[in-house]
């Protein structure tokens, strides 16, 4: 692989750290609190224009007696389907004098060293992402109202769950109007959360709600179906059956005070009977049906792309609030938080990326030390004290993005993916480089097409457990096993092919999603194949930055909303991901995929070398549904290197 030098992209407005100003805003957070205490108003009802009834917890910014202050606030709202008790108790572990230090020093705690380490990587960061789920007592007691509130249909709001369809995002606008007009508010309403409280702040404020002034969204999606539910075509099954079942058995949860009182709510008990296990019985059906022809309509609406995600989507050229957006390469979102930065038509400096290299449930590792980006309480303050009560403290000035690069330290720049690229190919050999022999195949990466043609066969299985892929689709859980899996592929590579580099003789950037060009052969109808791209260290350790996958009948591609390089190959390729557009695979015959990865920055530091890794599976990843996965057979599945139509990777490397 050619070396390229890095060169900046323009001048950066501010250090990942914040410099003065970001010392300020951690400052402002440890200062004593405005207010000594917090009033809390229980399960408040809000009626909505349906005549369902969503219960809210209302904190207010209180007196050392209590009781709450006279003069109205402005508002924080966020909306979850994880029950308002949930995040209570999040912010009671945050916020307890005895206990918060230990969440704090969590990862210090349980630092037990490899092969334990896993368990540190998770801990680490809880406070972070505690803080950020929850009750922010920062805010509250420093002049803000935060509103809690359940949506329709889980914790203990009426309703069905709507699964952030077109009536919860109506809810969600009444709830911001009634916020803005309570006695306690004075008019100016922010929403914050994390993951599904992200996706429905980014939502409505495509709506443009006129009482919504800011929004701090961490961890939202946009395009669901292929950030998780059907990646590639193929189910997120790491994360969407246990997802479903934590929401569902939460909303089953009763109000336990209101029992004992003899308050009990009749009718939240029918409608939780109306709806018992939303969206789980379809996941089910889809994951195990033999055939499409046996899917039901209510099924097959989940599992391709159409009206159910289309409608879920947000009007993102619409938002016209200052927006701060969160999220991570390896987070299951990280398909579209770059995505919702890029097309909120707000000034730079008004919309924020903020992206580092955690998981789902991993995140803001190092946020506040030295180097790092403030902590989450600190960003979260200085954004809502600038855009909510017009204090000029320079949060304005940040980024406006802010990258952990991949191999290196974090950067800030003016926009991401860089436009600074030149897009590089390089072929996949089957000539070994010498840096794999683990692998089912040690091939190279090489400036040119092979001389001759040969065919490559790689089987599905179950390694990937141990991986970086799953840590991803799990939400960061199985970090658990520890860096050997996520920081090392080597040991999934033993179920792979793999095409190596030459070492990089000077630092070399990467910057958005690499595409992976394969020519395939298989023995069934179907299929499925997974890639990912990775930093390959001296010592031979094998590092995952990106990757992506795709079922083979689902290939299509929608050419209006891919990108091309200046050679006409696809810079990135969008799936159609549609029944209709589904090509059944002729076995024995040859097939052209294009796979693009998730986007990402990276370098590649001096005597590092590029691997691009090509599996048939990437469980629990991604797993095809019921109908695909019945008609592959599990079969082995054959790569083509032809120097008549090559197998190549395209790479976006910084001039």
């Amino acid at each position: 692989m050619a070396a390229c030098t890095i060169t900046s992209t323009g001048p950066a407005v501010a250090d990942p750290t914040g410099g003065a100003a970001g010392v300020t805003w951690e400052n402002t957070v440890d200062a004593p609190d405005l207010y000594p205490n917090t009033a809390v108003e229980w399960d408040v009802p809000i009626t909505l224009s349906d005549g369902t009834v969503l219960r809210a917890n209302v904190f207010r910014p209180a007196h050392a007696d209590g009781t709450p202050i006279d003069e109205p606030t402005p508002v924080v709202l966020g909306l979850t389907p994880y029950t308002k008790l949930l995040s209570t108790l999040a912010s009671v572990a945050m916020e307890d004098p005895q206990f918060a230090p230990l969440v704090d020093d969590l990862g210090s705690v349980l630092n037990f060293g490899a092969p334990f380490d896993g368990i540190t990587e998770l801990a680490a960061p809880a406070a972070q992402l505690g803080r950020a789920f929850g009750l922010s007592r920062e805010l509250v007691q420093n002049g803000y109202t935060q509103v809690i509130v359940d949506v329709r249909g889980t914790g203990f709001s009426h309703g069905q769950w709507d699964v952030l369809g077109p009536r919860e995002q109506q809810d969600t606008l009444e709830v911001i109007d009634w916020a803005s007009k309570q006695p306690w508010s004075n008019g100016r309403v922010g929403t914050t959360g994390v993951s599904y409280s992200a996706i429905n702040q980014i939502q409505a404020a495509g709506h443009r709600p006129p009482a919504l002034e800011a929004i701090f969204a961490v961890e939202p999606g946009n395009d669901l179906l292929r950030d998780i539910v059907g990646t590639g075509g193929a189910l997120g099954v790491g994360f969407m059956p246990a997802w479903l079942a934590l929401v569902n058995g939460l909303k089953w949860v009763p109000d336990v005070e209101a029992l004992i009182q003899g308050r009990f709510d009749a009718q939240w008990l029918r409608d939780r009977f109306a709806d018992p296990a939303t969206k789980l019985p379809e996941l089910f059906e889809a994951l195990t049906a033999p055939t499409v022809d046996g899917v039901s309509p209510n099924a097959l609406e989940v599992a391709q792309d159409g009206p159910f995600y289309q409608e879920r989507q947000a009007d993102l050229e619409s938002i016209e609030v200052p927006s701060f957006v969160l999220g991570g390469w390896h987070d299951i979102f990280a398909n579209s938080e770059p995505e919702i930065y890029n097309r909120i038509p707000v000034a730079p400096g008004r919309k924020q990326l903020l992206m580092g290299d955690g998981y789902h449930a991993v995140l803001g590792t190092g946020f506040g030390t030295p180097g790092h980006p403030p902590n989450l309480e600190a960003l979260q303050r200085a954004w809502f004290d600038r855009w909510l009560k017009d204090i000029d403290n320079g949060i304005d000035e940040y980024g406006p993005v802010t990258l952990l690069q991949q191999g290196g330290g974090w950067v800030t720049t003016d926009e991401f993916p860089r436009s600074n690229v030149d897009h590089e190919k390089l072929f996949l050999s089957p000539a070994p480089s010498g840096t794999a022999g683990h692998a089912v195949h040690d091939g190279t990466l090489a400036t040119s097409a092979p001389d001759t043609a040969q065919r490559l066969t790689v089987a599905p299985g179950l390694r990937g457990v141990c991986s970086r892929e799953s840590a991803q689709g799990t939400a960061g859980i199985t970090v658990l096993l520890g860096a050997g899996c996520t920081k090392d592929a080597r040991f999934n590579e033993a179920e792979g092919l793999t095409f190596t580099g030459a070492p990089v003789t000077e630092p070399t950037v990467l910057s958005g999603p690499v595409n992976i060009h394969l020519e395939t052969v298989l023995d069934a109808t179907d299929g499925f194949w997974s890639v990912s791209v990775n930093d390959v260290a001296p010592d031979g350790r094998s590092t995952v930055l990106t990757t992506g996958s795709l079922v083979a009948s689902l290939r299509a591609i929608d050419d209006s909303k891919s990108t091309f390089t200046a050679d006409g190959d696809y810079a990135e390729a969008y799936p159609v991901l549609t029944l209709e557009s589904r090509q059944p695979v002729v076995p024995g015959q040859p097939v052209s995929l294009d796979i693009s990865t998730l986007p990402t920055e990276a370098v590649l530091q001096p005597g590092h070398r590029l691997r691009v890794d090509v599996y048939a599976a990437s469980v629990p990843r991604s797993l095809p549904l019921g109908p695909m996965l019945n008609e592959s057979g599990l079969r082995p599945q054959h790569l083509e290197l032809n120097p008549a139509s090559p197998s190549f990777v395209t790479l976006p490397v910084v001039r």
